[in-house]
C-alpha cells in the first residue's frame, strides 16, 4: 500500500464508484439464501462472491499494486465502510488466504513462493492456518508437532509428525500455513520454523469438530509422516517464530478495518432495530433511557475501534508500528464484540434464544443474537488470548516487568 492518502474530491468519486458497484453486485437476500445451506452452496456462494470482487479491483486492496491491491488506508476505508453499508458478505472462505497468507508471502516469502501462490489465491486458492496444538494453544511457542529434515534424490524434505487443532476452513483448504519445530534441542521459540503444506499430501487426516452452536468450521488436522520439500520453508530454518509474529502483527490491523465497519454499519444497526422491536409487553427497549445510554455508548466505543484501526494501518505504511499496537486493537475489537452482542441478546429475549442457525457468510454481527453472542467469545482466543495480549501490552508496549 501507499502512505500517500488522495484528495478528498478522489475518496468522494471512489464512494460513489462503490455505491453504484454495491446496488448493482450485492446478491438480494443472501441473508436468507445463506441459512441453513450445506457446505458445497456456502462454498460456491462464497468463491462467486470473491471473484465479483476481484474482478472490481475490491478483494485485496490492501495487496501492493503489482499483485492486483494497492489502496491507501483511506480508500479502504471507504471501501469496507461502503461494502458494510450495503450490507455485503464477509469473505470468511478467503480470509486466510487474503490475509495471513498473503501477508506471510509477502514478508517473508521467496519470489517463487510468491509468484506460485499470489495469483493463485486471486484464482480461488484456499488456505488454513495451522498453528495451534492441544497442548499449544495459549502458549504456542509449546508446540509439538515436529519436522525433520531428510534427503531425497529430488532434493531435501522435511518429514513432519503431529496434530494441529482449531484450524478453522481445513477441510476446504488447499494449503496450510503451518509451524513446526525443527529443532527439539533448542530454545522453545527458536528452534520452530514456518512452512507451506499442500492438503493433497499423502499422510494428512482432516477431521471437523463441530461446536457448541452446531457449526463444524473447525477443523484437527492429523500429520504422519508428511513430506514438505524444503523450498516451501518460509523465511530461515527454525526462524519461524519471527516470521509468525511479524506477518500476524502486520495483518492484524489491515482485517481489523474490515471488522470494525462491519460492527458499525451491521452490528449496531441490527442492535438499534432491535431495541426498536416491541417485547412481550408492547413497549421498545429504545424508549428506555439506559437502553439509549447503552446505544451511545457502543456508538463511541465503535468511533474509537475504526480510529485506532486507521491509524494502526497508516502507522504501518510508515514502519511507526508499536510492538503492541495490534495487541490493544485485538483486545479493544473482542471485548466490544461481546459486550455488543451480549447486549442483543439480552434486549432480544427469550426469542433469540431459540435461534438455532444465521447465515453462513456473515461474520458475528447478523442479529442472530445469542448465536453472535456464543461465536464472539472465539474473538478473545485465537491468535494469543486476551490474557496473552495484555501480557504484550504491559511488556513490550509500556515496558513493565516481564511476567514471572
Amino acid at each position: 500500500m501507499t502512505s500517500v492518502a488522495p484528495a478528498a474530491r478522489d475518496l468522494a468519486e471512489l464512494r460513489a464508484e462503490l455505491r453504484a458497484w454495491c446496488r448493482a453486485n450485492v446478491p438480494t437476500g443472501w441473508r436468507r439464501a445463506q441459512t441453513g445451506i450445506g457446505d458445497e452452496e456456502f462454498v460456491a456462494f462464497q468463491k462467486d462472491w470473491f471473484q465479483r470482487l476481484r474482478r472490481a479491483g475490491y478483494a485485496v486492496p490492501h495487496w501492493p499494486a503489482e499483485w492486483g491491491g494497492g489502496m491507501s488506508a483511506a480508500e479502504q476505508m471507504v471501501l469496507y465502510q461502503e461494502l458494510a453499508a450495503a450490507d455485503a458478505p464477509r469473505l470468511v472462505l478467503a480470509f486466510v488466504s487474503i490475509h495471513h497468507a498473503a501477508s506471510t508471502l509477502l514478508t517473508a516469502g521467496t519470489d517463487e513462493q510468491r509468484r506460485r501462490h499470489l495469483p493463485a489465491i486471486l484464482d480461488g486458492e484456499l488456505w488454513v492456518q495451522g498453528f495451534s496444538e492441544p497442548e499449544a494453544g495459549s502458549d504456542l511457542a509449546s508446540l509439538r508437532t515436529t519436522a525433520r529434515r531428510e534427503s531425497r534424490p529430488g532434493g531435501d524434505v522435511f518429514v513432519v509428525n503431529g496434530q494441529k487443532l482449531w484450524a478453522s476452513g481445513a477441510v476446504h483448504a488447499d494449503w496450510c500455513l503451518l509451524l513446526a519445530r525443527t529443532d527439539p534441542a533448542a530454545p522453545k521459540r527458536r528452534g520452530i520454523s514456518y512452512f507451506l503444506l499442500d492438503m493433497c499430501t499423502p499422510g494428512l487426516d482432516v477431521r471437523p469438530i463441530r461446536n457448541a452452536i452446531g457449526d463444524a468450521h473447525f477443523c484437527e488436522i492429523f500429520l504422519n509422516d508428511v513430506e514438505i520439500p524444503a523450498e516451501n520453508l518460509v523465511g530461515p530454518e527454525n526462524a519461524g517464530w519471527q516470521v509468525a509474529q511479524a506477518t500476524l502483527a502486520a495483518e492484524r490491523g489491515m482485517t481489523m478495518l474490515e471488522l470494525a465497519e462491519r460492527l458499525g454499519n451491521v452490528g449496531l444497526r441490527a442492535l438499534v432495530d432491535t431495541c426498536r422491536t416491541p417485547g412481550p409487553d408492547g413497549r421498545r427497549p429504545i424508549d428506555d433511557t439506559l437502553v439509549r445510554d447503552r446505544l451511545a455508548g457502543f456508538d463511541a466505543e465503535i468511533a474509537g475501534l475504526r480510529a485506532l484501526c486507521r491509524d494502526l494501518v497508516e502507522r504501518h505504511d510508515t514502519g511507526a508500528v508499536g510492538p503492541a499496537d495490534a495487541s490493544v486493537v485485538k483486545v479493544y475489537y473482542s471485548e466490544l464484540l461481546q459486550r455488543l452482542t451480549g447486549f442483543g441478546a439480552e434486549i432480544a429475549g427469550l426469542a433469540a434464544h431459540t435461534e438455532l442457525a444465521k447465515p453462513a457468510s456473515s461474520g458475528w454481527e447478523s442479529g442472530a443474537w445469542l448465536l453472535d453472542f456464543l461465536g464472539s467469545w472465539e474473538w478473545t482466543i485465537p491468535g494469543g488470548t486476551n490474557e496473552i495480549q495484555r501480557t504484550i501490552i504491559g511488556e513490550r508496549g509500556l515496558g513493565l516487568p516481564r511476567e514471572p
